[in-house]
């Protein structure tokens, strides 16, 4: 039976091929830290990027963790909740990170764009963070009490930060892809 030779021979070099290369090489992992102020976003930008549903989201108390898939990494953002009584341990929180995502809420008080003013600058200052990335988002860009991208960047004095980048809530697919290229920029200049 030279044919069901021929046909156990296919099947087994297909099963070969398919099955006995070995997993594909593993893409490179990067720790990320994600901060600001309770009600800026954290969360539904998190549950956007990993293309989970917004909806029901709820403030993160405390911490967590999710991975954020790219074509060539993986981010690990770690979210660090933004409650007065929780901000005090975030440096805890901040060894191992290779980044920092600060989220802030554009169309807030003055008293709360000037506590988040703060807390961008104190983790700038931190010895932890100091030499990293920072990627800076402003969101509820669709707010009427948003100030510009221009007026949130004047925030920051220093030059450590790539860049600024305004998004609204629902973070539309174009702005979702500014971000993930901006993540993509803020990945590249991370130490593997």
């Amino acid at each position: 039976d030279l044919k069901a030779d021929k046909s156990t021979e296919l099947r087994s070099g297909c099963f070969r091929a398919l099955c006995c290369k070995g997993p594909p090489p593993a893409r490179p992992e990067y720790d990320l830290v994600c901060i600001g102020l309770t009600g800026s976003g954290k969360t539904s930008l998190l549950s956007k990027l990993c293309s989970e549903s917004p909806e029901n989201v709820v403030s993160t108390t405390g911490f967590s963790i999710k991975a954020v898939p790219f074509q060539n990494a993986i981010l690990n953002v770690k979210e660090l909740g933004g409650a007065d009584n929780i901000r005090k341990y975030w440096s805890r929180y901040y060894q191992g990170s290779q980044g920092v995502i600060f989220v802030l809420d554009s169309a807030s008080s003055e008293d709360d764009l000037e506590t988040a003013r703060n807390e961008l600058h104190s983790a700038l200052q931190h010895p932890q963070l100091c030499t990293l990335p920072f990627l800076i988002l402003a969101n509820h860009q669709d707010k009427p009490a948003a100030r510009s991208v221009q007026e949130v960047c004047l925030m920051n004095v220093t030059s450590l930060c790539l860049v600024c980048c305004g998004f609204a809530a629902t973070l539309e697919s174009e702005n979702l892809a500014v971000i993930r290229n901006m993540l993509v920029v803020v990945f590249s200049n991370m130490k593997p």
